[in-house]
Order: C-alpha cells, then structure tokens, then sequence
C-alpha cells in the first residue's frame, strides 16, 4: 500500500510541473554557436505554446563576460563542466532543483553526482566530449594519436594547422603534453608549456572557430577540434579523422542552467525537464554529434552514434582523458598571460 501511495504521489507530483509550467510565453536561451538542433525547438515550442529564441556565443568566456553584468535578457545558458563552479560561486545561476524534477529519473547515474555540481541543484546534462586532433588525412597520413601535430609537427604540417581559440583547451592540452597535470601553477612547467607554444605557434596557419570548414576544404591538414565537431566534418569529407592524444586530452559535459536573473523561469525549468527526457536527448546528439547523460536515449539516436570513432574513444587511450576542474584564479592568470602574448 506504502508504494501504491508513493507512486500515486509521485505521478500527481509530475503531473503538477507539468501543469503549472506550461504557460506560453517566451524563452531565451543563451547557448554555443551550431548547436542546438532546430527540430529539438519547434518540437518544445508546439509542445508548450513557448517562442524560443537562441542567441550563440563562441566561448565560456564569451558567455560570462556577457551575463555578468546582468540586463542580457536571457533566461538559459549552457556552461561547460570546468566553468559551472565559477557561475554558482559568482550567483549566476539560479537553484532550480533539477534533481526533483520527473524526468531526473532518466538521467545516467554517472551524471547525477558530478563533481563540478554535486547532486544538480543547478543545471541539467546538454552533452559532454573530448576535445583532440582532427586529421585531413589525405594531406597527411602520420600518426593523429599525438598532440606533438600542434605542439611539434613534422615539417610537412608547417602552415597547415589550425587552433582553436578556446584558451582552456590549449593550455591544459599544452601542459599535459610537457607532463604537467591540467590547473597546475608550476612556473617550471608553465616556461616549458610558454617556450613550446611559441615556437609550435610559427607552424599555425591560423586561430580560428571554424574547423569543419577549414577540414573539409582541405584549408589546413590538422585541427584542434572538438570530437562531435570532427564527426559532423568527416560526414562532409570522409578523409577527416579523429585523434586522441595519447599525452593527454581534456574531456567536458556542457549543462543547461537557468540563469539568476531570468525573466521567464517556469518554462525554462520545463526546458529543463524536457531536455532529460531521452527521446529529446537524443535529438540533441543527432544535431551536435556528440554523446549525451540520459540514459535510454541511445534507442533514439542515429544507430552509428555511439560506435564512431569520434565517441567510442579507443581502449588504450581512455586513461589519458581528463576532466578539467575549475582552475585557480592563480592558474587562471599564468594561463591568461601566456595566452595573451600567443595571441599577439
């Protein structure tokens, strides 16, 4: 009878979010740029009677450095796992529950309890990835499980590589081929991370987002590059590849959070719900490419999802993944300084 009544309650509980969520309205989502499956968004936009805009940023730093002052008119954005302690500790994002809300259930345990948001009173699983090397391999045919294709590459790769301008991945990608460990303030291995970068930085062609097009035009060799974004080139140009490198590479989950100071929070609490159910979640992996944390979702993704290469990371080469904590203001600041002068 105990359980009869627990369901009962459970049921009438999922019941009333879902009632006094669906208003129409508005909603304004804040998110990365080619990322976010129109499909997905006229599917809630039926379902809710709710006007969706997307406005893209490039950058975690891109997006803090927009909603931090407040009046950004947004209600959602969608943090990378290394950057969500900053957006809690700085107050903005607003505590939503996610774990209370019915469709938490679907959500993969190993996801429930991350440790850059124990026990999601904040934010909800987008995807997660790896960022490595994507390989034209047409232009080259060497080994791609390496990260010394930016950092020291063969003379034929000269002017024919590209990195993305996301200072994060670099550095700690950068650190981790010198043997240091991602966040480290270790001046030795910071000169040696400086002095490598620099020097690799004459053999760049160039700093840039765009990587699929780069890839598939055949306008650089070798990317730095997200491992969903490599796949969505490689359904362009077959010859694109995915690397691992075996010194180390960053791994990532973005989240969806509602921010602090939102205008429409009950249908971005029923995004929120929305998005965990696995139907929808697979929606998501299908656009981006990438893996996603809601379990049972695989049943509706394309089937050769979870096999490709650019998610089924090799065996031998898993260990070498790292999820990136928040680093240090301390870190932060030797990073910015090498960086700056990078960019230069």
């Amino acid at each position: 009878m105990r359980r009869v009544i627990k369901n009962l309650i459970s049921a009438l509980v999922a019941l009333m979010f879902v009632n006094a969520a669906h208003a129409a309205g508005e909603l304004h989502i804040f998110n990365w740029g080619d990322y976010t499956n129109p499909d997905l968004i006229a599917k809630f936009e039926q379902m809710y009677d709710v006007k969706v805009t997307i406005t893209d940023y490039d950058s975690n730093e891109t997006a803090l450095s927009k909603v931090r002052p407040g009046g950004h008119g947004f209600d959602i954005a969608v943090p990378t796992s290394s950057h969500i302690p900053i957006w809690i500790e700085e107050g903005l994002l607003m505590q939503t529950n996610p774990n209370e809300m019915p469709n938490f259930v679907h959500v993969a345990e190993q996801w429930r309890n991350p440790d850059w948001e124990p026990g999601r009173n904040y934010s909800v699983p987008w995807t997660w990835g790896s960022t490595g090397i994507s390989v034209n391999t047409a232009m080259y045919g060497g080994e791609i499980n390496t990260s010394e294709l930016f950092f020291s590459p063969p003379d034929e790769l000269h002017g024919r590589i590209n990195i993305v301008p996301e200072m994060n991945d670099v550095m700690n990608m950068a650190i981790m081929y010198e043997g240091g460990q991602p966040c480290t303030t270790d001046k030795e291995v910071l000169m040696r991370v400086r002095d490598t970068v620099m020097a690799a930085k004459e053999n760049w062609k160039s700093i840039d987002y765009g990587t699929k097009e780069k890839l598939v035009s055949g306008d650089v060799a070798v990317s730095m590059n997200w491992n969903g974004y490599s796949k969505r080139a490689r359904e362009e140009n077959p010859d694109i590849a995915f690397g691992y490198p075996k010194q180390g590479y960053p791994l990532w989950m973005d989240n969806v959070a509602v921010l602090a100071d939102a205008k429409n929070v009950e249908n971005a609490k029923l995004f929120q719900n929305f998005l965990m159910d696995p139907e929808n979640a697979a929606m998501i992996s299908a656009f981006a490419q990438y893996a996603n944390g809601i379990a049972g979702s695989e049943a509706y993704m394309p089937a050769d999802l979870a096999s490709a290469p650019e998610i089924a990371i090799p065996a031998e080469l898993q260990s070498a993944g790292v999820f990136v904590p928040p680093c240090p203001p301390e870190a932060q600041q030797l990073y910015t300084a090498i960086w700056t002068e990078v960019q230069k």
